[in-house]
């Protein structure tokens, strides 16, 4: 089950279905499938918080990764932080959503595997992300 929820913040995703069918077909492309999911949207400063209480990781980031999961089943708490996004939306050309999006296929990708500490794996993680963007915009259209 995929839940969503706020902390610190006012903010209303759209979409939670079309989101739930894509997140799901991602993790069905792998060969995975989605145990429990929660994706909680906060603040710069929720997430900083998080990050340096859990992670000793004193800095921001856009999305903070906690990993459940048991063999093929993906269970994962995902914290992105909506100003974040916000600013790497602006930063990169990209609307909002789509960075969004981004952000939390990439979430879903470290629970499948993925990482991204060198240039290879963010290679590989990038080219991850952009092949199911395009299969979300195929779910839309």
């Amino acid at each position: 089950m995929i839940s969503y929820y706020n902390e610190d913040i006012v903010f209303r995703f759209k979409g939670r279905a079309l989101n739930n069918r894509w997140l799901r077909m991602v993790a069905e492309s792998e060969i995975r499938r989605v145990g429990d999911l929660s994706i909680i949207f906060c603040s710069d400063n929720y997430i900083l918080d998080v990050n340096m209480r859990y992670l000793q990781h004193d800095y921001f980031t856009d999305i903070i990764t906690f990993d459940y999961c048991e063999g093929n089943v993906l269970s994962g708490d995902l914290f992105i932080s909506i100003d974040s996004v916000r600013e790497n939306a602006v930063l990169y050309g990209a609307e909002f959503e789509d960075e969004l999006n981004r952000v939390m296929v990439h979430g879903l990708l470290h629970l499948i595997g993925y990482d991204d500490h060198t240039e290879e794996e963010q290679k590989t993680m990038r080219e991850k992300e952009d092949y199911y963007l395009s299969l979300r915009k195929s779910l839309i259209a």
